[in-house]
């Protein structure tokens, strides 16, 4: 499967060369594969192979397989547009792992790997990358599927080998794994180096890919593959930049540099320690339960609470009543968000209660910290507005004496009122605690282009030119292999999309500030928001549960084991898997995306409210999965403040998840409307303002004509002397007859101060 994600779908229909079986030699059968299957993978591919009779690719030594891998860059080299799409296709097979000598899954996992390495090693990438160049200035394929009707799989047969041959190799050098050797580990540090400096096209790998998706989206290139495209860009950026973790290591190394204090927590470790709560109920199912215990069907019980979607819903046996400790309170481990019983759990709730489980040691149970998760934080303009009220109320008192004093209050109302540790934690932090803190637009016409919310226009982008056959289907199960193809393929474009956005963003926050504002402007310009908050107005549960994959067609199952016969039942069926893990990680990345965007950004906040974001993203929380609930809540808090007080009454249920889960701040009323920073008349304001201090520090930084690295006032002052000194001055003709009288005039007849060099001015 192309998609690392998890569901592959049929290759036999919306890729035929994904899997390509070439004959390196006459092949002892092993048994027999399905008539279709036989059609489909083992067409006569090429000739380029047979260099090496009677002997298998796993039989052959290192030195036979770099001769015989030499033999195929040749081959690449030739005229033929046929001969060296055969070649590249069997270069192809050997990136998926020689499946037809293989036995297992683990086998073909390790060729491929093995292949990868070797074919790097022989200069493959950078002729595969001379050919990626030539397809994409093939000015007559451009035109011929600008003018063709439909466009479909023939018109990119090319550049969907190229791509897959490069996905592969950037994918397998990628990802470290315990057995690798020295080499390998070298190679991944060097290859990693050549995908971030510039290529022959003179430019970064990454940034050819852009290229592509920007040619794409412009109607130049209809029959380029986005699907291939955006994972391969994806994982070039992931591969060159680092993901999240080497983010986290990279902000340690910034702010120990920069010797500020090491940061409280890891929010992904925090984030996963987290528990997922019980989806707010419905106003029908409100309803509903209300008529159930006006009938008497429903005898009243306490509530349970429920597990997250990590497990898979699967009840904790030995979280009930009995196994409390004596001294928590009841209301305290109540984690719900609307207090009311899942829907789907009724029927758990309705039956007995199950006799109590066998007893288990101590320190076998299941322990959960209380108190809040996160560690609070402050901005240094909240420390300031802080301590300037304090001293407008304590007059006549120094800023020690002001802030001893409303430390030593804290501390006495804690002592007092024997609050938690945790809130003193948090008191204490507030007051002395300081933490401180650019894409192509043609992806959002992507995202929209597959999200399911949107709808068949004349003029949108057609996303499915390398997912539809030549000959559409013409039997029932065809078709509905064909949908599959169809859902799948444009949740692996979101996918990538939205994994390429965040990481974007978060990468050019670490780097610049200003990096990361003109990117989110862009973005908040190109209607992004009301793009994510269209793709969350729809049935989500639906979504994250959606069975878009035939897990027999995966690969490399589909080549290594026997098929069984596909029928409509089979298909409707789906996978076994109760969530779809591909759409929930998308989900998860447009939220983050999302309050990347509107953090401190009250205009923007503005835009959730104006566009009534507040009942879509409570439908959200219907999933019970905790990182998502997380951020879900975050973009709830920041615009409660808004929604109005009615709202707030309805839904203290929410506020209360928002409290126990979202981190706080200091002077952090965001369940009120006295926030000083959220005066209607600030907001166009705020993004003019930002606007201006970007266009300012673009200017001073990259614009030559005012002031920028070439010239002007900004330019830095060159104080090295053997740089000046070495700079060739260009003199009048006439100085030189007139240069001793200079020196006598300038140098020998002037009084020199020794003395006043030696003073600093």
């Amino acid at each position: 499967s192309f998609d690392q994600g998890g569901g592959g779908s049929s290759p036999t229909l919306t890729d035929p060369i994904v899997v390509v079986v070439v004959c390196v030699y006459p092949v002892k059968k092993k048994k027999k594969k399905p008539d279709h299957v036989v059609r489909s993978f083992y067409g006569p591919v090429c000739g380029a192979l047979c260099a090496v009779r009677g002997r298998r690719w796993v039989e052959l030594s290192v030195e036979e397989q770099r001769a015989y891998v030499m033999r195929l860059l040749d081959a690449l080299e030739v005229t033929d547009r046929d001969k060296r799409l055969k070649v590249a296709r069997a270069i192809l097979y050997l990136a998926q792992g020689v499946y037809d000598e293989c036995d297992s899954d683990v086998d073909v996992l390790y060729w491929a790997r093995h292949n990868v390495f070797l074919l790097y090693h022989m200069g493959v990438f950078t002729a595969l990358l001379e050919l990626l160049n030539m397809e994409i200035d093939n000015s007559q394929a451009c035109s011929s599927a600008v003018r063709k009707p439909a466009i479909s799989l023939a018109d990119s047969t090319e550049l969907r080998v190229l791509l897959s041959i490069m996905y592969l190799m950037v994918e397998n050098i990628r990802v470290q794994t315990e057995d690798d050797r020295p080499e390998w580990i070298a190679a991944r540090e060097t290859f990693r180096i050549e995908l971030a400096a510039p290529m022959c096209s003179g430019e970064p790998f990454a940034l050819l890919l852009f290229t592509m998706v920007t040619k794409f989206c412009s109607m130049n290139a209809p029959h380029f593959p986005m699907k291939k495209v955006l994972l391969l860009l994806w994982k070039t950026v992931l591969f060159t930049l680092g993901g999240f973790e080497e983010l986290q290591a990279m902000k340690v190394r910034g702010r120990e540099r920069l010797q500020l204090p090491p940061l409280p927590e890891d929010s992904i470790r925090v984030v996963r320690a987290m528990r997922a709560a019980s989806p707010p109920a419905s106003a029908m199912e409100l309803i509903e339960q209300q008529q159930q215990q006006k009938r008497g069907r429903r005898s009243r019980r306490p509530l349970v609470k429920q597990d997250s979607l990590d497990t898979y819903n699967e009840r904790d046996p030995f979280k009930n009543e009995e196994a409390r400790d004596e001294d928590e309170d009841p209301e305290d481990s109540d984690s719900g968000i609307e207090g009311e019983v899942d829907p789907l759990d009724r029927d758990v709730i309705i039956q007995p209660p199950p006799p109590p489980p066998p007893l288990r040691p101590p320190t076998e149970r299941l322990n959960f910290p209380k108190g809040l998760p996160w560690a609070p934080k402050v901005r240094e303009k909240d420390i300031e507005h802080f301590l300037e009220t304090s001293r407008n109320k304590f007059i006549g008192h120094t800023f020690q004496e002001v802030v001893f004093m409303v430390v030593f209050m804290v501390m006495s109302m804690v002592m007092s009122m024997a609050l938690s540790m945790a809130l003193f934690m948090m008191l204490f932090m507030l007051l002395f605690m300081v933490l401180f803190m650019c894409s192509q637009i043609a992806l959002l016409k992507l995202l929209l282009a597959a999200a399911p919310t949107s709808k068949a226009k004349t003029d949108s982008i057609n996303i499915l030119a390398d997912v539809l056959p030549e000959e559409m289907p013409i039997t029932v199960l065809q078709s509905m292999k064909l949908g599959i193809d169809v859902n799948r393929h444009k949740e692996i474009i979101v996918k990538a999309i939205s994994a390429l956005l965040i990481l974007l963003l978060k990468h050019f926050k670490l780097n610049h500030i200003y990096q990361f504002e003109i990117v989110s402007q862009h973005l908040v310009f190109a209607n992004c928001i009301p793009l994510i908050l269209k793709f969350f107005n729809q049935n989500i549960m639906s979504y994250i549960s959606a069975k878009n994959s035939i897990c027999v067609l995966d690969f490399p199952h589909c080549v290594v084991h026997e098929l069984p016969e596909l029928t409509a039942e089979s298909l409707e069926a789906g996978d076994n898997n109760q969530f779809c893990w591909r759409n929930l990680f998308s989900c998860i990345n447009l939220l983050r995306i999302l309050n990347k965007l509107t953090k401190w950004k009250h205009s923007r906040t503005m835009m959730l409210v104006v566009f009534k974001s507040a009942p879509i993203l409570k439908r959200a929380l219907k999933v019970k999965q905790a990182m998502m609930q997380l951020y879900v809540l975050k973009l709830l808090k920041i615009q409660t403040k808004y929604l109005g007080r009615q709202w707030r009454k309805s839904n203290m249920k929410t506020m209360s998840a928002i409290y126990q889960k979202v981190r706080h701040r200091l002077n952090d009323d965001w369940a009120y409307g006295n926030d000083i920073d959220a005066r209607p008349w600030y907001f166009q304001v705020e993004e003019c303002d930002m606007r201006e201090s970007i266009e300012k520090f673009n200017s001073r930084r990259y614009d030559r004509s005012r002031g920028g690295p070439a010239g002007g006032e900004f330019t830095p002052v060159d104080n090295c002397l053997q740089s000046v000194l070495g700079q060739r001055v260009e003199l009048p003709e006439d100085f030189q007859y007139s240069y001793e009288l200079w020196l006598e005039r300038e140098v020998f007849s002037q009084p020199i101060q020794w003395e006043g060099l030696l003073e600093r001015p």
